[in-house]
Formats: C-alpha cells, structure tokens, sequence
C-alpha cells in the first residue's frame, strides 16, 4: 500500500520510520513546508500532489490542530483515501462528520493513536464494545499531568517548579495549559465514551478541572490521609444516562493508578461480562504514537475494519447522575465535602471567587 503522511514533526519523522521497517507499506509523499534532505523528493509543498495521485491509497495525517487537519482530511475521505490520525483536536471535535464521510465514500477512519498514544486503548475498547456492554471508562490519558503530581508527591517542590522543569525536559508544551487545564484529557475523554458507548458526546459535554491551582501543601494533606491525586477522565452508562467529567481524583494508595509513575498511562474499561480491563504504557511520544499509526496502517492494508457504531446510542450526558465526596481549597482552608454531584461540584468552581480554588474527587 502506497500512503502519505502529513507532517514531519515529532509524529510524523516517527510514523516515517517505523513504516520503513513495515512491510507492504511505501510512503510514496510527505507533505511538509519545506525540503527534507534524507527524504529527496518524495517531499512537497502541495496537497494537490498527495490528493490527486491514484497511487496513495492512504493519508497518515500527523500535522495535528483543526486547520488545515480538518480540509485535508475531508478532502482524502471524500476522493476515497482511507485516513490515519492521531490528531486528538480533530477527532473529538468533527466526530460525526468525519465518521460520515468515511462511510459515504467507501473509506477507512482510524485514530487509535488520538487517545494513548502508543497504548492499545481505543483498539482495544472498540473490539470489546462490539461483543459486551461497557459500563465505564476511567484513567490516566495525560503524561504531562502525571509527571508533575507523580514528582510532587515524591519530592519536595511546588508546581511552577515541576512544570518548568517538564517543560525542560520535553514533557510539557511551552504554552502547557490544554494539558494543566485538563484539555487534552478531555478530547480523550470524548473519543474513548463515543467509542465506548456508541454515542457521539462533544467536548462542550465534558465539563474539567485541572490540575494548574495544585499546590504543595494539597499534596502534603493528601500523603498525610494516604491518597495519592491524579488527573483522570471518567465516564460511564447508567439506566437513565451517561456521565462524563474530567477532574484530580484522590486514589487509595493500593489503586493501581496510584503507582503509575512518571508520564506513563493507565486507562481502564468495565465490561458488562469481562469485568475490568487495564492498559498502561507510554501514552505519547514519537515513536510509540508513531507505531501506533502505522499499525492502523497496517490493518487497514490487512483489510481489518475499525468504526464508531452504524447505530448511534441516543444518550445524553447528565453528571448529576455522578456523585462523590470532594477535597475542596478555598480561600485558604480546606475540607472534605459529604457526596457532590459533580455536576454541583464543577458549578461551585466555576462560581467560586477565589482564583486559587481547588478541589479532587474522592474515589471511595
């Protein structure tokens, strides 16, 4: 199979050269900016090139944000090229539109790399989700968010400290809020309950808290009553709804999350009959999320089919049907709220006129 990839970053050099050691994969273009010396002239400067050429049976789009990911990816799907992702902004935000044009024009959408990275996560939450009932979704999608509370908890610094130093160290973008600010998670979030229940949510559904207001005294607290806080998305189905949210979260000491260090993953599916599933590893990186695109690659060439659900899961999200306790910081003092929808929960942040406020669920 013939493709080209889009973009020539930290994702896209890693899909390249994983791909050479692929077999029955040529990347017959790139599309990039400017000349790439050790690629030649398999590089351009124009999508016209990669659109209008019969040969490319494949677009691998590593360019990432919404424009112009979003024109040249409907472009490929309406020629009939199958597409490749792992642009997390894309998908979460043209969920149905993209899933409809792939349908329409006889073409593969796969994005398995938009959410974990190099982890299996979403193959394998969309290969349970076609024999059982997921129940829930939950875990770590954020390796940034990970790092700074794993470091916090273990040494003696504060978070503007911590997350300089991520960004020193490449963990943390230089404007670093869609990962502080719970973002990133969030899209994650999305794409895994679509896939997961079937339905198609969208980011304005998905109500955050991030971790940005963390302080080294909330970290003290939280070793002191033996919880460990990590940022986790969640999501699930009851009788008469979906919940979805975004939040820290205190974890017992014996949760597995709790022992996830540095910036790996850990994300977890309950089934109906499977019970509960965990996957961990690298959730980002060039070339585990490089892997994970061509792996999408070759099943699409092995002619393995990978889609959202024909029929669409009519199902809102209410996140008054989530309750919990609640660590809440506000205006200098601290306490443990009785069980909060977080419905309410998120309302009191977003209402509260401290600009240091901040709270984590209670995972009992």
């Amino acid at each position: 199979m013939k493709i080209a990839i889009l973009g020539y970053g930290v994702v896209g050099s890693g899909a390249y050269e994983v791909a050479q050691a692929a077999h029955n994969i040529e990347v017959k273009r790139v599309l990039y900016k400017r000349p790439i010396d050790e690629l030649g002239d398999i590089v351009t400067t124009e999508y016209e090139d990669i659109l209008k050429d019969e040969e490319i049976e494949l677009v691998a789009e590593c360019i990432g944000g919404l424009h112009p990911a979003y024109e040249y990816v409907s472009a490929a799907l309406k020629s009939g090229k199958h597409v490749v992702t792992p642009n997390k902004n894309l998908v979460a935000a043209y969920w149905d539109e993209l899933h409809d044009l792939a349908r329409e024009h006889g073409a593969e959408f796969r994005y398995t790399a938009s959410a974990g990275g190099g982890i299996p996560w979403l193959f394998n939450l969309q290969r349970q989700s076609r024999s059982d009932d997921i129940l829930s979704i939950s875990g770590i999608v954020n390796g940034t968010c990970n790092y700074i509370l794993d470091t916090m908890h273990n040494e003696p610094v504060d978070f503007a400290e911590i997350l300089a130093k991520a960004q020193e160290l490449g963990y943390a973008e230089k404007d670093p809020t869609a990962d502080i600010g719970g973002f990133d998670t969030q899209r994650k979030c999305v794409i895994s309950a679509n896939l997961a229940f079937g339905t198609s949510i969208s980011e304005e559904d998905v109500p955050v808290f991030g971790i940005q207001n963390i302080t080294a005294g909330d970290i003290k607290y939280f070793n002191e009553h033996g919880y460990t806080c990590k940022l986790l998305m969640n999501a699930g189905q009851t009788e008469t709804g979906a919940y979805a949210y975004v939040e820290p979260t205190l974890v017992s000491r014996g949760a597995l999350e709790s022992s996830v260090p540095a910036n790996n993953n850990l994300i977890s599916l309950t089934g109906n009959h499977i019970g509960t599933l965990s996957f961990y590893g690298q959730g980002a990186g060039k070339y585990p999320t490089g892997t994970s695109v061509i792996q999408d690659v070759l099943d699409i060439e092995n002619g393995w089919k990978f889609s959202d659900k024909s029929e669409k899961n009519d199902v809102s999200v209410d996140n008054r049907l989530e309750a919990h306790r609640y660590y809440i910081r506000e205006n200098g003092s601290c306490k443990i709220t009785g069980p909060l929808s977080v419905t309410e929960a998120h309302r009191l942040a977003s209402e509260s006129s401290d600009e240091h406020f901040f709270m984590a669920g209670i995972r009992e």
